[in-house]
């Protein structure tokens, strides 16, 4: 990591993606509770896409909302930026929960991660197994190819509770059937959540302030490498592996560099080097507040860090309302 790029990340863009993020979550905010869950991405989507294009970067998308050809705007491979400045890799989620904001339901983020090029693992979009905990423990720890019922004692041990007091999120799906009888038959805890794993796993590394211990089961790849990019921020281990099963998988993995579609992907292989990583809340959560529209004003609520320096910040910005201002 060279001292030249990582100052020039820190000075022109830990606050530059902030603006991103907030445009992007104003933009979904006006989608939410229509039940239309295209309209709300579209919306977050076309309004990330303008921002990022102003950011003073060489930037190119590897993470976004599917390849070239499946998807008009954000796609893998894309360049993004100005044009002028570092040469950045970026993972995008413009609407993190684009379901649970269709429904006005909790914990639905505008989220983005950049890192030095070469920094972010260039995830095809297909599910991914995942563990992950907080800061604070040994390395190693959990493992994802231990049991669940190894996992959590394990974090209890190190945490001196009984495994009652763990709990566990898990994305409440059909195919998380076995796991969750397995750890609530262990006498664990279990948050289970609709959509929204990156907010899932972040929020395993504050424990006493959401109540997450650890994060387990399958989501999606994409949605891992975003919050790998968080927790090299906030501190914590995570690991993930490709559940890649089909010829036409495999194909799509060997076209991004992945030769070995059976790795078990640790944090750091997700997203190495210097990685700045901002949320914006949409709809209220346990992580961030949503966006609220109040008196001609937007107020926002963003999380926005670095993980060369450590540094986590809350940004509680108010923006002109643009759009009711036109209309009067």
């Amino acid at each position: 990591m060279s001292q030249k790029l990582s100052n020039s990340l820190d000075r022109i863009l830990t606050l530059e993606i902030v603006r991103v993020t907030e445009r992007t979550a104003m933009a979904a905010a006006r989608q939410r509770g229509h039940g239309d869950e295209r309209a709300a991405d579209q919306a977050a989507v076309d309004a990330m896409r303008s921002e990022l294009n102003q950011l003073p970067v060489q930037g190119t998308i590897m993470i976004g909302e599917g390849e070239r050809d499946e998807a008009p705007m954000l796609y893998i491979g894309e360049e993004v930026g100005s044009g002028k400045g570092p040469r950045v890799d970026i993972a995008a989620d413009p609407l993190e929960g684009t379901t649970m904001c269709a429904k006005n339901q909790t914990n639905s983020l505008a989220c983005i991660a950049i890192s030095e090029q070469g920094g972010l693992l260039n995830a095809p979009d297909v599910y991914m197994d995942k563990i992950a905990i907080g800061p604070g423990f040994a390395p190693g720890l959990v493992d994802l190819d231990a049991t669940p019922t190894d996992n959590i004692r394990a974090l209890a041990k190190a945490k001196g509770v009984p495994v009652s007091a763990i709990t566990a999120c898990i994305l409440d799906r059909p195919r998380h059937a076995r796991l969750i009888d397995e750890v609530r038959g262990l006498g664990a805890s279990i948050r289970l959540i609709g959509d929204g794993d990156i907010a899932g796993v972040i929020q395993t590394t504050d424990p006493e302030e959401t109540g997450i211990d650890i994060y387990l089961g399958v989501g999606g790849a994409p949605e891992g490498v975003l919050a790998a990019a968080a927790l090299r921020c906030l501190g914590g281990q995570m690991q993930g592996r490709l559940m890649i099963n089909r010829p036409d998988q495999v194909e799509r993995a060997r076209r991004m560099g992945i030769s070995d579609v059976t790795k078990k992907y640790v944090m750091e292989d997700m997203a190495q080097g210097d990685v700045l990583f901002a949320a914006t809340g949409v709809t209220k959560g346990n992580l961030l507040d949503g966006v609220r529209f109040k008196n001609g004003k937007i107020i926002t609520d963003t999380v926005v860090m670095r993980s060369w320096t450590g540094t986590v910040r809350r940004i509680k910005a108010e923006h002109i309302d643009r759009d009711r201002h036109d209309a009067i």
